[in-house]
């Protein structure tokens, strides 16, 4: 949990605002892009610790109301010091991201001092011996971790009645959009802490729309990479044939870079073996192309809103009216009215195969705890998990049930067996009934569509998808609350994402359309926090980091 900074904060001078810079030479850290960051510390207008502390800052804030990130690197500081120093020294070999702090899901490890505990008590205090190897390959190219992000708890795979962005370690994350704000799971708090500059960019981890799906409701780009493109090496599971470990930025070029940083093959993970570019990528942010979308051909399903339709959703599908106009002027073909076949029962059987889902998890997640160098709790498989939940105050049960592990847990190889047949069977209605094979079928680059739609069409393939900001609902739209009432699920203001989906380890070419519609539309500065931090790098850097250290 995070300790308050003493230190009084600077009054701003000028406002967080998304338009224009008040100081040309110091960007306002809620829409920083890389280039900008990179740009002021090259030039010596700022330092990583002027960063880092800044982000501390904006963290502690807004923190006690929105719970979006659960631990700072105590070494955050000393670490952007010895960065600043290797700058200052003329090194020729620093890296892409030298000095950028990153916020990570506290579901990725580190070997260091901070937790990662899945949002759960019962890996509190573990360790491992070596990183993760996406965090190896941040380090490598410079970051600083700046600390760990809120999350559904286990990812969202605990129970029936958890909502999103609820952790017994993290509390819940609230979206900063609007009072109340469901972020969406399980990414959450790496969503939330992007969208209002609490960090450059962060890591999530999809699973089926984890990442996208809070990526589209708190105004930024997420990209889902094919399962494979990125190792998945000590990363707290749900389930080894879907999980896929992404970027998320607030612009298509952030999210390239940081995408380019961590894909690659691993060894410690053999479904990197797939990828066809081994340990050498495509140029993602090369990909990063106004003429992107020049040429291409985008389909559009027939009867999205049939496929889901309810209340919550009519913001999305309104957000498309002028869509499809943007991407002709831009030079793509539109096709409409795709057909895709298996949608309708993909949906149907939706639910039953997120239960059965639930095996995967049970099977996976002792391979995970086999790698803890340290393991305070003793747990090693499931049935430990579930015994340790329910006894353990903090946890919150029963009100947070634990149902999803005792299904999985009481019918064990009956589960596994139908969750297999349930995967083959998604796999094809997602395949060559639905995503991929329309897109083969019909010579498409990408289907687009809105966000929360595209993570039920992509994710059973293990298929790539970005999102990226498509506007704001309504004035009119309905404040609908969740089953439990404590979160808001929509509301006017609420943040939309539009999605590009495309094919298996096509994630440079979706970035170059989803980057070219970005620059041509501009959506994210549509649409304002209602609450968001207020110290700048200038503030820091007249003294209110001072007392930094007494976090």
């Amino acid at each position: 949990m995070l300790a308050p900074i003493a230190a009084a904060l600077v009054a701003l001078v000028c406002p967080v605002h998304h338009f224009s810079f008040c100081n040309s030479e110091i960007p306002p850290l809620v829409d920083a892009t890389l280039d900008e960051l990179r740009s002021g510390l090259a030039n010596g207008r700022f330092t990583s610790v002027d960063l880092v502390t800044a982000y501390i800052h904006r963290i502690n804030e807004v923190n006690d109301r929105l719970h979006a990130v659960n631990e700072i690197n105590p070494d955050a500081l000393s670490i952007a010091a010895q960065l600043d120093l290797a700058r200052r020294s003329g090194k020729s070999d620093i890296g892409p991201l030298h000095g950028i702090p990153i916020l990570i899901k506290d579901s990725i490890a580190t070997a260091d001092k901070l937790n990662t505990t899945a949002g759960s008590l019962a890996l509190l205090g573990s360790t491992v011996a070596e990183d993760s190897t996406v965090v190896a390959k941040l380090r490598k190219a410079g970051a600083i971790i700046l600390g760990k992000s809120n999350l559904s708890q286990w990812s969202g795979i605990r129970g029936s009645n958890s909502t999103d962005g609820w952790s017994a370690y993290g509390g819940q994350t609230q979206g900063a959009y609007f009072e109340g704000m469901d972020p969406a799971g399980s990414s959450s708090g790496s969503a939330v802490a992007a969208s209002i500059g609490l960090s450059w960019a962060t890591l999530g981890i999809d699973t089926d729309g984890s990442l996208i799906n809070p990526a589209h409701k708190n105004n930024i780009v997420g990209i889902r990479p094919t399962v494979g493109l990125t190792s998945r090496h000590l990363v707290v599971p749900v389930s080894e044939h879907l999980d896929t470990v992404g970027p998320m930025a607030r612009t298509v070029k952030d999210a390239a870079y940081l995408l380019q940083a961590i894909a690659g093959a691993d060894r410690n993970d053999k479904f990197t073996s797939a990828s066809p570019y081994g340990y050498n990528s495509p140029d993602y942010v090369a990909a990063c192309r106004t003429s992107g979308l020049q040429g291409k051909r985008i389909g559009v399903p027939k009867g999205m809103q049939r496929m889901w339709f309810d209340k919550s959703t009519i913001p999305a599908f309104a957000a498309l009216s002028d869509v499809l106009q943007v991407l002709r002027d831009a030079g793509a073909e539109i096709v409409e009215d795709i057909e895709l076949p298996g949608v309708r029962d993909l949906m149907k059987e939706d639910k039953t195969f997120r239960e059965l889902m639930h095996g995967d998890f049970v099977a996976s997640l002792p391979k995970y705890l086999d790698q803890l160098k340290t393991n305070p709790n003793h747990i090693t498989s499931a049935p430990d998990l579930l015994e340790f939940t329910q006894h353990t105050e903090h946890e919150e049960y029963p009100y947070h049930n634990t149902e999803s592990w005792s299904n999985a847990i009481e019918h064990g190889d009956k589960v596994s067996t139908a969750w297999q047949e349930a995967f083959n069977r998604q796999r094809h209605l997602s395949g060559k009934l639905g995503l991929t094979g329309a897109l083969a079928n019909h010579s498409l680059d990408a289907l687009i569509m809105p966000t929360f739609l595209a993570s039920k069409i992509a994710y059973p393939n293990g298929c790539p998808v970005i999102s990226v900001p498509l506007g704001k609902a309504p004035a009119w739209t309905p404040t609908i609350t969740n089953s439990l009432h404590t979160l808001n699920l929509t509301s006017p203001n609420q943040p939309i994402g539009l999605a590009f989906a495309g094919s298996h380890w096509s994630e440079e070419s979706l970035i170059s359309m989803a980057y070219a519609f970005e620059q041509r539309t501009l959506r994210r500065q549509q649409v304002t926090p209602y609450l968001a931090p207020t110290i700048e790098i200038k503030d820091v850097q007249r003294g209110a980091g001072d007392q930094i250290n007494e976090l």
